[in-house]
Protein backbone atom coordinates (compact mmCIF):
# COMPACT_ATOMS: atom_id res chain seq x y z
CA UNK A 1 0.00 0.00 0.00
CA UNK A 2 1.18 3.33 -0.91
CA UNK A 3 2.48 5.35 1.69
CA UNK A 4 1.10 8.69 0.36
CA UNK A 5 -2.79 9.37 -0.67
CA UNK A 6 -4.33 11.60 -2.95
CA UNK A 7 -8.25 13.04 -2.19
CA UNK A 8 -9.54 15.03 -4.73
CA UNK A 9 -12.59 16.66 -3.73
CA UNK A 10 -14.85 17.58 -6.50
CA UNK A 11 -17.35 20.13 -6.96
CA UNK A 12 -20.30 22.15 -9.01
CA UNK A 13 -20.25 24.69 -6.36
CA UNK A 14 -17.69 26.16 -4.24
CA UNK A 15 -16.22 22.94 -2.73
CA UNK A 16 -16.83 23.89 0.92
CA UNK A 17 -19.10 21.07 1.84
CA UNK A 18 -16.97 18.62 0.96
CA UNK A 19 -13.39 20.16 2.19
CA UNK A 20 -15.42 20.60 5.39
CA UNK A 21 -16.68 17.14 5.50
CA UNK A 22 -13.60 15.83 4.98
CA UNK A 23 -11.48 18.24 7.21
CA UNK A 24 -13.88 16.13 9.83
CA UNK A 25 -12.84 12.71 8.80
CA UNK A 26 -9.59 13.50 8.72
CA UNK A 27 -9.41 14.61 12.27
CA UNK A 28 -10.38 11.49 13.59
CA UNK A 29 -7.01 10.46 12.38
CA UNK A 30 -3.73 10.89 14.22
CA UNK A 31 -1.38 9.75 10.97
CA UNK A 32 -2.51 11.36 8.25
CA UNK A 33 -0.92 10.41 5.23
CA UNK A 34 -2.81 12.41 2.74
CA UNK A 35 -2.54 15.38 0.09
CA UNK A 36 -5.74 16.77 -0.46
CA UNK A 37 -7.04 18.76 -3.64
CA UNK A 38 -10.02 20.78 -4.46
CA UNK A 39 -11.51 20.82 -8.02
CA UNK A 40 -14.57 23.33 -7.84
CA UNK A 41 -17.09 24.74 -10.25
CA UNK A 42 -17.68 21.36 -12.39
CA UNK A 43 -20.12 22.44 -15.07
CA UNK A 44 -19.22 20.66 -17.98
CA UNK A 45 -18.01 16.66 -18.78
CA UNK A 46 -14.88 18.20 -20.62
CA UNK A 47 -13.46 19.57 -17.18
CA UNK A 48 -14.43 16.23 -15.77
CA UNK A 49 -12.58 14.57 -18.32
CA UNK A 50 -9.42 16.58 -17.91
CA UNK A 51 -9.47 16.53 -14.32
CA UNK A 52 -9.34 12.82 -14.29
CA UNK A 53 -6.67 12.80 -17.23
CA UNK A 54 -4.41 14.39 -14.50
CA UNK A 55 -4.40 12.30 -12.21
CA UNK A 56 -1.73 9.70 -11.28
CA UNK A 57 -2.30 6.61 -11.73
CA UNK A 58 -1.99 5.51 -7.82
CA UNK A 59 -5.20 4.45 -5.60
CA UNK A 60 -7.13 7.61 -4.66
CA UNK A 61 -10.11 8.74 -3.00
CA UNK A 62 -12.46 11.00 -4.51
CA UNK A 63 -14.89 12.32 -2.83
CA UNK A 64 -17.72 14.53 -4.73
CA UNK A 65 -20.87 17.01 -4.26
CA UNK A 66 -21.90 16.72 -8.00
CA UNK A 67 -25.21 17.10 -9.03
CA UNK A 68 -25.65 17.00 -12.85
CA UNK A 69 -26.29 12.30 -13.81
CA UNK A 70 -24.14 12.85 -16.03
CA UNK A 71 -21.02 14.05 -14.43
CA UNK A 72 -22.06 11.65 -12.25
CA UNK A 73 -21.94 8.61 -14.53
CA UNK A 74 -18.64 9.90 -16.16
CA UNK A 75 -17.14 9.58 -13.06
CA UNK A 76 -18.61 6.06 -12.04
CA UNK A 77 -17.23 4.64 -15.28
CA UNK A 78 -14.19 5.96 -14.97
CA UNK A 79 -13.88 4.87 -11.03
CA UNK A 80 -14.87 1.32 -12.47
CA UNK A 81 -11.73 1.23 -14.67
CA UNK A 82 -8.97 2.69 -12.41
CA UNK A 83 -8.25 2.07 -8.79
CA UNK A 84 -10.16 4.90 -7.52
CA UNK A 85 -13.07 5.11 -4.55
CA UNK A 86 -15.53 7.21 -5.01
CA UNK A 87 -17.43 8.86 -1.71
CA UNK A 88 -20.65 10.71 -2.88
CA UNK A 89 -21.19 12.82 -0.26
CA UNK A 90 -24.47 13.80 -0.30
CA UNK A 91 -26.65 10.96 -2.44
CA UNK A 92 -27.32 9.55 1.55
CA UNK A 93 -28.83 12.67 2.45
CA UNK A 94 -30.56 13.38 -0.62
CA UNK A 95 -31.95 9.75 -1.09
CA UNK A 96 -33.56 10.32 2.22
CA UNK A 97 -34.87 13.30 1.51
CA UNK A 98 -36.49 12.06 -1.32
CA UNK A 99 -38.00 9.11 -0.16
CA UNK A 100 -39.32 10.65 2.89
CA UNK A 101 -40.96 13.59 1.10
CA UNK A 102 -42.07 11.63 -2.39
CA UNK A 103 -40.26 13.88 -4.16
CA UNK A 104 -37.42 13.55 -6.85
CA UNK A 105 -34.50 16.10 -6.67
CA UNK A 106 -33.53 18.62 -9.00
CA UNK A 107 -30.31 18.32 -9.94
CA UNK A 108 -29.23 22.01 -10.32
CA UNK A 109 -25.52 23.55 -9.43
CA UNK A 110 -24.45 25.70 -6.90
CA UNK A 111 -28.46 26.43 -5.39
CA UNK A 112 -27.68 26.27 -2.21
CA UNK A 113 -25.56 29.52 -2.87
CA UNK A 114 -29.08 31.20 -4.36
CA UNK A 115 -29.28 35.04 -3.26
CA UNK A 116 -32.54 34.50 -1.32
CA UNK A 117 -33.81 36.07 2.23
CA UNK A 118 -31.10 33.64 4.36
CA UNK A 119 -28.03 35.04 1.79
CA UNK A 120 -29.48 38.43 2.57
CA UNK A 121 -29.91 37.92 6.34
CA UNK A 122 -26.55 36.42 5.95
CA UNK A 123 -25.19 40.19 4.37
CA UNK A 124 -26.86 41.87 7.08
CA UNK A 125 -25.46 40.08 9.84
CA UNK A 126 -21.89 40.29 8.56
CA UNK A 127 -22.25 43.70 8.12
CA UNK A 128 -23.70 44.79 11.56
CA UNK A 129 -20.64 42.52 13.11
CA UNK A 130 -18.16 44.09 11.17
CA UNK A 131 -19.29 47.70 11.53
CA UNK A 132 -19.73 47.50 15.66
CA UNK A 133 -16.91 45.51 16.97
CA UNK A 134 -16.84 46.30 20.26
CA UNK A 135 -19.77 48.68 19.80
CA UNK A 136 -21.48 49.58 23.10
CA UNK A 137 -24.32 52.14 22.20
CA UNK A 138 -27.92 50.54 23.66
CA UNK A 139 -29.37 50.61 20.17
CA UNK A 140 -26.81 48.43 18.85
CA UNK A 141 -26.65 45.90 21.81
CA UNK A 142 -30.40 45.71 21.31
CA UNK A 143 -30.70 45.11 18.18
CA UNK A 144 -28.55 41.71 18.25
CA UNK A 145 -29.33 38.24 18.78
CA UNK A 146 -26.66 37.61 20.88
CA UNK A 147 -24.40 39.72 23.11
CA UNK A 148 -20.60 38.17 23.97
CA UNK A 149 -18.86 39.98 26.59
CA UNK A 150 -15.16 38.89 27.56
CA UNK A 151 -11.81 40.13 28.74
CA UNK A 152 -9.66 40.88 25.40
CA UNK A 153 -8.62 37.69 23.66
CA UNK A 154 -11.44 35.37 24.66
CA UNK A 155 -12.44 35.35 20.88
CA UNK A 156 -15.44 37.70 20.85
CA UNK A 157 -14.74 39.15 17.71
CA UNK A 158 -13.75 36.51 15.43
CA UNK A 159 -17.08 34.41 16.97
CA UNK A 160 -19.34 37.29 15.71
CA UNK A 161 -17.89 37.03 12.49
CA UNK A 162 -18.56 33.07 12.37
CA UNK A 163 -22.10 33.46 13.40
CA UNK A 164 -22.70 36.60 11.14
CA UNK A 165 -21.64 33.88 8.25
CA UNK A 166 -24.67 31.73 9.81
CA UNK A 167 -26.74 34.77 10.11
CA UNK A 168 -26.84 35.87 13.51
CA UNK A 169 -26.40 39.34 14.38
CA UNK A 170 -23.37 39.25 17.13
CA UNK A 171 -22.27 42.13 18.99
CA UNK A 172 -18.97 42.31 21.11
CA UNK A 173 -18.97 43.73 24.77
CA UNK A 174 -14.97 43.85 26.17
CA UNK A 175 -14.97 43.81 29.33
CA UNK A 176 -11.90 46.55 30.30
CA UNK A 177 -9.92 46.14 33.87
CA UNK A 178 -10.85 49.29 36.35
CA UNK A 179 -13.78 50.47 34.43
CA UNK A 180 -17.00 49.67 34.51
CA UNK A 181 -19.24 47.81 32.82
CA UNK A 182 -20.75 49.64 30.20
CA UNK A 183 -24.25 51.21 31.09
CA UNK A 184 -25.76 49.90 27.50
CA UNK A 185 -24.84 46.39 28.59
CA UNK A 186 -26.57 46.27 31.54
CA UNK A 187 -29.44 48.23 29.83
CA UNK A 188 -29.38 45.09 27.58
CA UNK A 189 -29.01 42.64 30.12
CA UNK A 190 -32.00 44.16 32.31
CA UNK A 191 -34.29 44.13 28.90
CA UNK A 192 -33.68 40.17 28.48
CA UNK A 193 -31.72 39.98 25.67
CA UNK A 194 -29.39 36.80 25.29
CA UNK A 195 -25.69 37.72 26.79
CA UNK A 196 -22.99 34.76 26.76
CA UNK A 197 -19.90 35.11 29.07
CA UNK A 198 -16.90 34.26 27.46
CA UNK A 199 -14.02 32.95 29.32
CA UNK A 200 -10.83 31.28 29.24
CA UNK A 201 -7.79 29.94 31.41
CA UNK A 202 -5.72 32.89 32.62
CA UNK A 203 -2.55 30.77 31.63
CA UNK A 204 -4.12 30.65 28.11
CA UNK A 205 -5.11 34.15 27.76
CA UNK A 206 -1.40 35.07 29.34
CA UNK A 207 0.21 32.99 26.44
CA UNK A 208 -2.47 34.84 23.74
CA UNK A 209 -1.66 37.71 24.79
CA UNK A 210 2.14 37.83 24.73
CA UNK A 211 2.28 36.77 21.22
CA UNK A 212 -0.66 39.53 20.26
CA UNK A 213 2.07 42.32 21.59
CA UNK A 214 4.96 40.31 19.67
CA UNK A 215 2.67 40.55 16.67
CA UNK A 216 2.39 44.52 17.28
CA UNK A 217 6.12 44.98 18.08
CA UNK A 218 5.67 46.43 21.38
CA UNK A 219 6.34 45.64 24.98
CA UNK A 220 4.70 49.08 26.76
CA UNK A 221 1.74 46.89 27.81
CA UNK A 222 3.44 44.89 30.19
CA UNK A 223 -0.13 44.59 32.57
CA UNK A 224 -1.95 42.76 29.60
CA UNK A 225 -0.08 40.12 29.18
CA UNK A 226 0.87 39.64 33.16
CA UNK A 227 -0.49 36.63 34.84
CA UNK A 228 -1.36 37.56 37.87
CA UNK A 229 -3.30 40.62 36.85
CA UNK A 230 -5.16 38.50 34.26
CA UNK A 231 -6.39 36.25 37.04
CA UNK A 232 -7.86 39.39 39.11
CA UNK A 233 -9.34 40.20 35.40
CA UNK A 234 -10.80 36.46 35.09
CA UNK A 235 -11.91 36.25 38.23
CA UNK A 236 -13.71 39.70 37.70
CA UNK A 237 -15.05 38.69 34.70
CA UNK A 238 -16.64 35.65 36.50
CA UNK A 239 -17.83 37.88 39.14
CA UNK A 240 -20.16 40.27 36.63
CA UNK A 241 -21.48 36.78 34.71
CA UNK A 242 -22.65 35.62 38.19
CA UNK A 243 -23.88 38.13 39.84
CA UNK A 244 -25.87 38.81 36.61
CA UNK A 245 -26.92 35.44 36.21
CA UNK A 246 -25.02 35.02 32.25
CA UNK A 247 -24.31 31.65 30.89
CA UNK A 248 -20.99 30.93 30.28
CA UNK A 249 -18.39 29.49 27.72
CA UNK A 250 -15.16 28.58 28.32
CA UNK A 251 -13.09 28.78 25.17
CA UNK A 252 -9.70 27.59 26.29
CA UNK A 253 -9.80 24.70 24.21
CA UNK A 254 -12.50 25.58 21.88
CA UNK A 255 -12.36 26.34 18.16
CA UNK A 256 -14.38 29.21 16.93
CA UNK A 257 -16.53 26.76 15.06
CA UNK A 258 -17.26 24.80 17.95
CA UNK A 259 -17.48 28.24 20.48
CA UNK A 260 -20.48 29.38 17.85
CA UNK A 261 -21.88 26.00 18.17
CA UNK A 262 -22.03 26.82 22.14
CA UNK A 263 -23.43 30.09 21.81
CA UNK A 264 -26.06 29.13 19.27
CA UNK A 265 -27.26 25.66 22.11
CA UNK A 266 -27.29 28.91 24.91
CA UNK A 267 -29.64 30.71 22.59
CA UNK A 268 -31.85 28.12 21.79
CA UNK A 269 -31.93 27.30 25.60
CA UNK A 270 -32.96 31.13 26.30
CA UNK A 271 -35.31 31.09 23.26
CA UNK A 272 -37.21 27.95 24.76
CA UNK A 273 -37.76 29.14 28.22
CA UNK A 274 -41.38 30.54 28.98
Amino acid sequence: MASKFDIHILSDSTGETGFAAVRAALALFDDKPFTQHRHVFIRSTSQLEAILAGLPPTPCLIVYTLADPALIGLLEDEAGRRNITLVPLLNPLIDAVADLTDQVPNPRSGNQHTVDDQYLERVNAIDFAMSHDDGISADYLLSADVILVGVSRTSKTPTCIYLAYQGVKAANVPLVPGQPQPPALLEAIRAGAAVIGLIATPNRLAQVRKNRLKTLGGTHQVDYADLATIQEEVAEARLFFDRHSLPVIDVTRRSIEETAAAVQLEMRKKAAKP
